[in-house]
């Protein structure tokens, strides 16, 4: 998405609610070219299993480039986390906040970013065409255009008929005195009719002609459809489109950007089909780059569409975090905290009975591994419970760091506060 200048694009997005066409509301996209590599790649609760079974199977985690979308408000600069009819939702203060364009344009900052997710969602029969608007429409156009040359030729044939009507009192008249009356008229009619056919046809010859002129402008919107799944459930998905074009008769090298989002229905393992218009675009455009981004509650789902992805163990993808937090803290003292998990699904049943709620500590090793629990912070009264060892021994930590070096620290743990 970026260029190396750090440009500020302006463009036109299009959000939609579940099931409902909305307005298009205008945005100011500033877009940053550098990549942002974030330290904390994962939440760690955010890695919790979810489904049921007495042991969750090994994760395959997803390394890619994807978007942080944030509004650029007075107040600051605020991350999406939801879309909702023509508006984005933002969180400000801990509470969920609608910022709608119906009011004035929207300022959106986007910034390419790497990520690390256990999450991920495939992308099938993937269709990226462009189209028309409905007023833009040639099959529109055409049959509102024969409908009015209808409606024309119609108002002409009245007007024929009525012309070649004859009054029978003047005709008999004009008979019985051998006056060419009759003829006279009968001739005037039919000329009459003659010319208003000849109008009426050059009436739908016209509109035709115009039909084809208007049809020449070319397109002015993009259809998008696909199917998509994902094994892991995504409740309150969302899409957002980025494309960058060049309008016809700009100066060579101009560039554009339109940013369209639209909520999805609920996404699980049973493919469900996606098919949308995006309006917008001036007529005739050249897409120069397109992207689609997949969000739940503004966390970004990698699917197969990235181009930059990467699939890993999750003994890669902890060493991949462990070597990023190092090069983020060269020379930071840092506690140890947890980063990601391979626990067991029953353990959310266990903690909603109310075991395993209280916090407890664990030693943590310069590798970031722990394998025994705590009730103190020193350390110094172990808790016999082998489930709960065995829960320790499924986490991974982002080591204790003094002065950038990895050093053996101690962690708090309190699994009822955690995403599972």
């Amino acid at each position: 998405m970026g260029t190396g200048r750090n440009p500020i694009y302006n463009a036109i997005g299009r959000v939609r609610a579940r099931g409902n066409d909305l307005k298009t509301m205008h945005l100011t996209v500033k877009i940053k070219s550098a990549l942002h590599l974030i330290p904390a790649l994962v939440a760690w609760g955010a890695l919790m299993p979810s489904t049921a079974g007495a042991q969750t199977p090994k994760k395959v985690y997803t390394l890619f480039t994807g978007n942080d979308i944030s509004v650029d408000m007075a107040k600051g600069l605020f991350p999406v986390r939801d879309v909702n009819g023509s508006s984005w939702v933002v969180v400000i203060n801990g509470q969920e906040q609608v910022v709608s364009g119906a009011v004035g344009p929207i300022n959106l900052k986007i910034t390419p970013s790497i990520k690390l997710t256990e999450s991920s969602a495939t992308v099938s029969g993937f269709k990226r065409e462009p189209s028309y608007t409905f007023a833009n429409d040639p099959a529109v156009k055409l049959t509102k255009n024969l409908s009015s040359a209808a409606s024309v030729s119609a108002s002409y044939q009245a007007a024929s008929n009525q012309a070649n009507a004859v009054d029978p009192l003047t005709v008999t008249s004009a008979s019985a005195s051998g006056s060419g009356t009759t003829v006279a008229a009968n001739v005037m009619g039919q000329n009459t009719a003659g010319d208003i056919s000849q109008s009426a046809a050059a009436g739908v010859a016209a509109s035709l002609d115009l039909q084809g002129k208007q049809e020449a402008v070319g397109y002015d919107a993009m259809t998008v459809e696909f199917e998509i799944a994902s094994a892991k459930p995504i409740p309150a998905p969302y899409i957002v489109t980025m494309t960058r074009f060049h309008p016809r008769g700009s100066v060579p090298g101009t560039i554009q950007s339109l940013v369209f989002a639209k909520a999805l229905d609920p996404i699980d393992a049973k493919a469900s089909k996606v098919k949308f218009s995006e309006e917008g675009f001036p007529f005739d455009y050249e897409v120069v780059d397109f992207q689609m981004h997949l969000y739940n509650a503004g966390i970004e789902i990698p699917t197969n569409l990235l181009e930059k992805r990467e699939e890993m163990t999750p003994d890669q993808a902890f060493d991949y975090i462990k070597k990023t937090y190092l090069e983020a803290h060269k020379s930071d003292t840092m506690h140890a905290t947890p980063v990601m998990a391979e626990l067991p699904s029953d353990l959310g049943g266990l903690v909603a009975s109310g075991k395993y709620a209280e916090t407890v500590y664990v030693k943590v090793s310069k590798d970031g591994l722990a394998d025994e629990a705590f009730s103190d912070i020193g350390c110094t009264t172990k808790i016999e419970d082998p489930y709960l060892d065995s829960l320790v021994k499924c986490i991974r930590f982002k080591p204790a760091l003094t002065h950038g070096v990895p050093v053996e620290g101690v962690a708090l743990l309190n699994f009822s506060k955690m995403r599972i």
